[in-house]
Formats: C-alpha cells, structure tokens, sequence
C-alpha cells in the first residue's frame, strides 16, 4: 500500500516533493498535526486538591466510627484513582514547544497551549521544539557548471511546522533536515558556473541572492515530508578549491588588468581626441596628416603608460 502525504497548504514550498520510489513500492507515513483535547491545567489541579481533601475527610470520619468502612473505603480507592489520572494527565508546555501526545501508541494530536493543561490520561507525551532554529553546512567540494571544483557551504534557517510529521514520518528530522539541505546544495552549485567575465550570465558568485532564494525553495521541497519549513538559505562560503584557486587568481587578476586597460584606453582616445578638436578650432597650431599622426601616437604613449613620461625638449623647429 502506497501513502502519500497530503499537502498542507497552498504554498508550494511547503509541498511535499512528487517523486516516486524506485524499485520497491514504499509506504509512507500518512499523519498530519491536528490538536490534541486539552484543558485548563489549574482547574484540574484544583479539581484534584479537592478530591484529596474529601478522602481526608472521609477517612477521618473512617477512624473516628465505629461502624463497618467497607463501603467508605471503596469510596477513598475510586477517588484516589481518579487523583491518580487527573495527576498522570497534567502536563506543563514551554513556550517555543509542543507536546505530541500518544495514546497506547496511537498519536491523539498535539498540544501547544503554553502553561500547565490537562491531557488525556494514560498517555504519553513527547516534546517538539517549535523554535527557530539554524546550522551551517559543511564546507563542500563539488565541480560547477564549467567543471571547475569549489568550496561552498550554507547556513539553513529552519523550524518544524508539522508536529506530527517531524515526530513520525521521518527518523530523526534534525539529521534528516541537514542530510537533505547538503545533498540540495550540491544540486543547485553544479547547475551555474563559479563567476562569469562578462557579468552577462548567472553565476554563483555575482547573483548570491539568486541562489540563495533557489536554494531556499529547494530546500523547502526536500524537507516538507518532515513537516519543516525553511526561514532561510544564505551562502556563508564559496571559493574555489585550493588545487585550482592560484590558477583561478590569475585569471582574474588578468581579466582585471584588461579591463583597466580597455578604459584607461577608451579614456585617453577621448582626451586625444578633445586635445585636436581644441588645438583646430582655437587656431593655435596647423598640422599635417603626417605630425597628427606622431602628435597622436605620442599622446596615448603618455597617456597609457605605467609610468610617467620623460618629455623631450625640442630645441630648434618643430620638423627637425
């Protein structure tokens, strides 16, 4: 028999993801948070103090007559078993958790009524934490799109959302949660390269938010069989492999220096360019193809070079 979980709500991230078993037909656990019956802990309690000082009371009157206690001490043993169950049925919930109660291993529902309530009696009750809680993953190795092996790791924000999935659908849903967000971090740094020169592409170094909120959705669907949800997904590393991060460097310090080189270019073409228009139009100085053409090599040379210029003083006329 096959069971499927049944999705909670409309948000896609919380949906369970539709994949089948391979191979043998598994069965999964088909049970979802419902609450549990509970009342106010206080008036039971007092309910129960109660109790007690009628069996008080009735077993003074017990040692005090002298008449047969048969019937009196059937009385005092009803109303201490009822003390009993109502003091076996008291439980106490922090905020920030959730009591999941089992009847006889049979699962009731769960309790989120903070302070002390009462509980069906005879159960047992096991504690959720429904905090916030987060981890981060371990450092991974794993090639991107292009190929090239790097290092990246996540911190995952997470919380249970369903009591009753985290405590019976998987085994330890902790584990289960940091299992599952390693093997969907893997998935999603193999789908972009680790940077693209051209900024024209994605990649995982220049749209972290980008993958960050994939990875977030990812996540989210691996982990909705557990009844958690994702607060958050964010990169807190990524770098390339130590075998390759020198060549790496290289390349994009060489890619740095062309880039600087196109401007620094691109800049001093339009100050060549400025420098004629205003020596024409102002009417300072008249040049042949010939001198505008040494005029112009002459000015990028001094304008693109790394270092700076030793002039040369021309002492006679300007063509000798």
């Amino acid at each position: 028999m096959n069971n499927t979980l049944e999705p909670s709500g409309a948000d896609p991230v919380s949906q369970p993801p539709a994949t089948e078993p391979v191979g043998h037909q598994g069965a999964r656990v088909d049970v979802a948070e419902r609450p549990a019956w509970a009342v106010d802990g206080f008036l039971a309690l007092g309910v129960a103090l109660v109790l007690v000082a009628v069996m008080v009371w009735i077993g003074t009157g017990m040692a005090s007559s002298t008449e047969s206690t048969t019937g009196r001490s059937w009385i005092v043993a009803g109303l201490a078993l009822v003390v009993v169950l109502i003091a076996s049925s008291l439980v106490v919930v922090s905020p920030g958790t959730t009591k999941v109660v089992q009847f006889f291993g049979r699962y009731v529902g769960t309790t989120r009524r903070h302070g002390l309530s009462m509980v069906v009696p005879l159960t047992t009750r096991r504690t959720v934490s429904i905090r916030v809680h987060n981890f981060e993953t371990n450092a991974l190795k794993v090639n991107d799109a292009s190929g090239n092996p790097v290092e990246i790791a996540a911190i995952v924000v997470w919380q249970v959302a369903d009591t009753a999935r985290a405590s019976f659908a998987v085994e330890r849903y902790q584990d289960f949660v940091r299992v599952q967000s390693e093997a969907a971090l893997r998935h999603v740094a193999t789908t972009r390269p680790y940077d693209d020169p051209t900024g024209d592409e994605e990649s995982l170094r220049g749209s972290t938010d980008l993958v960050s909120a994939e990875l977030a959705h990812e996540v989210a669907e691996r982990v909705a069989v557990a009844g958690v949800e994702i607060v958050e997904v964010r990169i807190s590393h990524l770098a390339y492999a130590p075998e390759i991060a020198q060549a790496m460097l290289r390349r994009q310090q060489a890619s740095a220096v062309v880039a600087a080189r196109s401007r620094i270019v691109e800049g001093a073409v339009g100050m060549v360019e400025m420098a004629l228009e205003r020596l024409e139009s102002q009417s300072i100085v008249e040049l042949d193809d010939e001198r505008r053409a040494a005029m112009v090599s002459n000015l990028l040379v001094v304008l693109c070079s790394e270092q700076s210029a030793s002039p040369v003083l021309n002492a006679g006329s300007l063509y000798t």
